[in-house]
């Protein structure tokens, strides 16, 4: 089964992934392997730079994220056409990465912020979604990300809304400490690797 795992920025999820992949569960970063990509996959490279112009890569040939980010940040526009780039060379990768897996395996898990947004859903069998309390995602990334409330929340504005998400999901995790998340993981694995044997 190939499960897909999201959550709006700061919700948990690369530590609910983590948990897994400590379960011996294969896990796909999506968002890793796109950062991967803007720098190593020469199609990707040219097409940004084509838009972007040659600003778009240092001279060491690494991408030039403050330039990137401050193109894309209030122009709409040009975050679709970033995201057009990058959204199917993601897809091929995850697909390439798959084939390499043990068929055996009971399933693998595609980590991915933009799940829903970059409509990668539509591939995978099953969704899990981790939803957190706002201010707590809030704190999270301005401590992480060393950034201001109105950054994170520029950021979390635009993803789609937990509400959103919850539609198109099959299970549903709450990080808000009432329980212990690798209890609710345990339990989730479980019941994950069961459908994998129907």
């Amino acid at each position: 089964l190939k499960i897909g795992i999201t959550g709006g920025i700061g919700s948990g999820k690369t530590t609910v992934a983590k948990i897994f992949s400590l379960l011996g569960v294969p896990i796909y970063n999506a968002d890793n392997r796109s950062k991967f990509l803007l720098q190593n996959n020469a199609v990707v490279v040219a097409k940004v730079k084509a838009i972007f112009g040659e600003d778009a890569y240092q001279k060491d040939c690494t991408p030039n994220r403050p330039y990137l980010a401050s193109q894309v940040f209030n122009n709409k526009e040009k975050l679709k056409n970033l995201e057009a780039i990058l959204h199917p060379a993601v897809q091929l990768d995850f697909y390439n990465w798959v084939n390499k897996i043990d068929p055996s395996t009971p399933f693998i898990l595609k980590e991915a912020a933009l799940l829903f947004e970059a409509n990668a859903y539509k591939d995978l069998d099953k969704i899990i979604l981790i939803i957190a309390p706002l201010e707590k995602r809030i704190s999270r990334i301005m401590k992480r990300d060393n950034v201001s409330r109105e950054e994170v929340m520029a950021r979390i504005n635009n993803q789609w809304t937990d509400e959103e998400k919850a539609k198109l999901s099959h299970f549903i995790i709450h990080d808000d400490e009432k329980d212990l998340l690798t209890k609710k993981v345990l339990q989730l694995h479980r019941e994950i690797t069961k459908l994998s044997h129907e």
